[in-house]
């Protein structure tokens, strides 16, 4: 009987992002009439059980950023819903929004940017406390940033320094102590080591690793580098466009690829065994203009197997099999 509340919990949906959208306006003329309308997210559709961690791998320009940004209304939706915990994100007041933002936190990409220059360190990660009034004095106030600091490999002694005198893996550790401050549930990392040199990536992958199961943390992971995706997630998804494209366990996506943009991805990772060989796929032509997306499959102008039904008609995800989902008319075949 543990055993099956265990499974139970383990599969426990803690966010589900439902038909998706974002589209950004493009406006022109003396007037500043729509004219268009850039696709950034197009009906993006996936679910995050708790203590679970999504990939969301892709290339640049392809809308994962955009998709995490409005899964938290830092940018408001288009379209879609976004269930977090059983509540309608989208459909929540300013209060409620500010309450559920507690439990839903971002770590962003930029290190260098996402801190306040005329802020000391202490005076950063305080502030999500003091504007969720989570602590009663300055005593209190500062017992907890220690304490914060602590637990991302810093010490108390940074609270009164600025972020100018850190390293960049410093700083994005002091980001991800702020996104700490308020006892998270969910954090979105928007490539959250893109930005950092090789050595310092590996060791915030493992204190991000090492928070997880402290703090039983839920991650959305967002990323372009499928090495570091396959590092720390359980589940990955490829998007392609504003779509998600493929989407299933990590070690089945790596094992058995099934759309083709996705084995064009995994044929671009460098093997270190000169020994074993790989065919390097190489994709023809650029990444298509999301103001104008291709009918049909939108990978299809790049697909070196696109056939007629593919640049006609929009695959649907589907699944194969072991939760493996993918959306390409060349595995109806």
């Amino acid at each position: 009987m543990n055993y099956l509340l265990e499974v139970q919990a383990e599969e426990r949906r803690l966010l589900e992002v439902k038909n998706l959208k974002k589209y950004f306006p493009v406006k022109a003329g003396v007037l500043r009439k729509t004219v268009a309308h850039v696709k950034a997210v197009d009906g993006v559709s996936f679910h995050i059980n708790e203590g679970e961690t999504l990939g969301l791998v892709g290339e640049s320009g392809c809308g994962k950023s955009t998709t995490g940004h409005t899964i938290l209304r830092l940018l408001e939706a288009t379209g879609g819903e976004v269930i977090f915990d059983g509540k309608d994100v989208l459909s929540l007041n300013r209060r409620e929004m500010r309450e559920i933002r507690k439990e839903m936190q971002i770590i962003f990409q930029d290190p260098y940017a996402s801190l306040n220059p005329r802020m000391t360190v202490g005076e950063i990660i305080a502030e999500p406390l003091i504007i969720h009034k989570l602590v009663k004095n300055k005593e209190e106030r500062r017992e907890k940033v220690a304490w914060l600091l602590d637990s991302v490999g810093l010490t108390a002694d940074h609270m009164s320094r600025f972020p100018h005198e850190f390293s960049g893996g410093q700083r994005q550790r002091i980001g991800i102590a702020r996104a700490l401050a308020v006892n998270p549930r969910l954090i979105i990392a928007d490539e959250p080591v893109s930005a950092l040199d090789v050595s310092i990536q590996a060791q915030v992958i493992n204190l991000l690793q090492d928070l997880q199961k402290k703090f039983s943390l839920t991650y959305l992971f967002i990323a372009h580098d499928l090495s570091v995706v396959k590092h720390i997630s359980d589940r990955i998804g490829v998007m392609y466009l504003g779509k998600i494209v493929e989407l299933a366990d990590k070690d089945e996506l790596f094992n058995n690829p099934l759309h083709p943009y996705t084995k064009a991805l995994l044929s671009a990772i460098p093997v270190p065994d000169p020994e074993h060989k790989k065919e390097r796929i190489i994709l023809k032509g650029d990444v298509p203009n999301p103001v104008n997306p291709p009918k049909g499959c939108p990978f299809h102008p790049r697909c070196p197997s696109a056939k007629d039904i593919c640049k006609q008609v929009v695959p649907e995800l589907k699944d194969y099999g072991n939760g493996h989902f993918a959306s390409c008319h060349l595995l109806e075949e």
